[in-house]
């Protein structure tokens, strides 16, 4: 059978790219992962390897437009297995003359012809369907290496969508086969990694094997030993290689993170040139003039490349989506968090002893807006093509800052639940984000989004709606200012409030009076519980 290698896609915005080299020729044979040709785009140059080992057969000619998906090569089955006998009769040929005696009694051509009889049947490993509206994710890290044995149901892999992290667990006990690379964009069903049976044996095994007994007590032993590990140990892409000759760096002193130790362009981009030797005695005084120029312009003129994650990708998509198809507008008001601050200080101790969890500010907001969308319902509805949704419940999302960035789980029912249902809800779901297990059901839905920007210390600002909803409530950092109250002037901790909403479904009477409603609700928590 023959395998189709065709251009990746590198990029959202990128359709087509260009054939730049092949590094392989037409009819040779190449290795799983081995590099074969390099394809540039308007924006990057990038390497196409092998996706198994074979013979090559190239389709396309250097300098060749080609459009995502397009075919470039075919690697043709054959000569794999008659290809490892004569490479092992090459290797054990220069060191069976200085050891004769070892290379006859050296069964190789046995142990090498059973090799490929060893494998046992494999399973094929691929990305699951994790969401109705997720068609691809990122194979964020691995979590075994290739080659080690894995246990059934063993996490093997972490998988990275827009909208949450989970693991890719082994479907069955062996030897793990790595298909995909870290950092790799995978449509869902995509084969990330196979399985080979318990107890499999690497086919180069007894091959290299025989080569290490001919030459084991040869003066170039060791080398060769060295030199089977991988092809690709150390050695720099056409890109890398290219970046490490303008920064004068060898590429021996660089560690590769590529697949088999090659060392990438990324590798290149973080390699540092090595400090010059300090000259000798008499020239003590020169580099001391030298040293200070020098260290300012290694130190202080840096730079860092990170990689998007499709979490990061996928909130900057839909915030400039949201700016652009809304009439997004925003009121702001303030309230005097005094009373809620004396209600927590008067009852917290008891609060936490009888509900053992903390009385926040968090779970005052979230009950206020609740009781305010039921006097402003448009406010919690939201648009679907031609109409408007209303809903008879408030889902409440929280906006929490996750290691891997924003991310919004729901409160449901929050309008049926009592400060403390309202504040465990809030410590689950945070403790969830924190460690990156939230799952796709409790960040989907939410009437109404409530993000606190005041725990980073800002003041004011103006939230951008998390759609479809239609509003969003923006709580930040209370200070102490002089306020007039009754004619006096007094010092209070005020907190501004910014509520941002589209225009095209509310109203600014809506938004001003809901808002209002908050402010009233907070400044007199005896409201919360009457209900007026």
């Amino acid at each position: 059978m023959s395998l189709a290698i065709k251009v990746p896609t590198v990029g959202e915005s990128i359709t087509e790219v260009t054939l730049a080299s092949w590094k392989k020729k037409d009819g040779d044979r190449v290795e799983m992962d081995e590099v074969i040709a390099e394809l540039e785009s308007d924006k990057a140059t990038f390497e196409l390897t092998a996706e198994k080992a074979g013979t090559l057969k190239i389709v396309a000619a250097e300098g060749d437009v080609l459009a995502i998906g397009a075919v470039v090569a075919s690697i043709e089955d054959g000569g794999a297995e008659a290809a490892a006998p004569a490479q092992a009769k090459e290797e054990a040929a220069p060191a069976a003359q200085p050891q004769p005696e070892v290379v006859a009694n050296a069964p190789a051509p046995a142990p090498v012809a059973a090799a490929p009889a060893s494998g046992s049947e494999s399973l094929e490993i691929k990305v699951p369907t994790v969401g109705e509206s997720i068609t691809e994710v990122t194979l964020s890290r691995w979590i075994k290496k290739d080659g080690e044995a894995v246990a059934m149901d063993e996490a093997i892999a972490e998988l990275e969508s827009d909208k949450a992290t989970f693991e890719l667990t082994a479907e069955k006990a062996g030897t793990l086969k790595t298909l995909a690379k870290e950092g790799d964009v995978l449509p869902i069903g995509a084969v990330v990694c196979t399985i080979e049976g318990a107890g499999a044996a690497p086919a180069v095994t007894p091959v290299s094997q025989a080569v290490v007994n001919a030459t084991d007590e040869s003066p170039r032993g060791g080398a060769a030993a060295e030199s089977a590990k991988t092809y690709a140990s150390g050695t720099p892409s056409p890109a890398a290689a290219k970046i490490l000759a303008e920064k004068g760096v060898a590429a021996g002193s660089v560690a590769g993170t590529g697949v088999d130790g090659r060392i990438t362009k990324g590798d290149a981009l973080n390699a540092q040139a090595a400090p010059a030797k300090p000259a000798a005695a008499p020239a003590a005084a020169a580099a001391i003039t030298t040293a200070p120029a020098t260290a300012a312009a290694s130190g202080e003129r840096s730079e860092k490349r990170e990689k998007m994650t499709s979490l990061r990708k996928t909130v900057a998509k839909r915030l400039v989506s949201v700016k652009n198809e809304t009439a997004m507008l925003t009121t702001f008001n303030e309230v005097d968090m005094q009373p809620i601050m004396e209600l927590r200080a008067k009852y917290k101790d008891k609060f936490k002893e009888k509900h053992n969890v903390g009385l926040g500010f968090m779970s005052f907001f979230t009950k206020a807006v609740t009781e305010a969308l039921k006097d402003w319902p448009a406010v919690g509805a939201r648009i679907e093509g031609d109409e408007i949704v209303y809903s008879n419940f408030a889902d409440i999302s929280i906006a929490v800052s996750a290691p891997k960035g924003l991310v919004v789980p729901v409160i449901r029912n929050a309008d049926s639940m009592s400060l403390a249902e309202i504040e465990k809800a809030i410590v689950v779901l945070a403790g969830k984000a924190r460690e990156n297990k939230l799952t796709i059901p409790e960040m989907t839905g939410g009437t109404f989004t409530i993000t606190n920007g005041g725990v980073f210390g800002s003041m004011l600002s103006t939230p951008i709606i998390n759609a479809p909803q239609s509003a969003i409530l923006g709580m930040h950092n209370i200070i102490e200012r002089p306020v007039a109250v009754n004619g006096q002037v007094v010092i209070r901790p005020m907190m501004y409030l910014a509520l941002s909403y589209d225009h095209r479904i509310i109203d600014g009477r809506e938004s001003v009076s809901f808002l209002v409603r908050v402010k009233q609700l907070l400044e007199d928590p005896a409201r919360l519980l009457l209900g007026v």
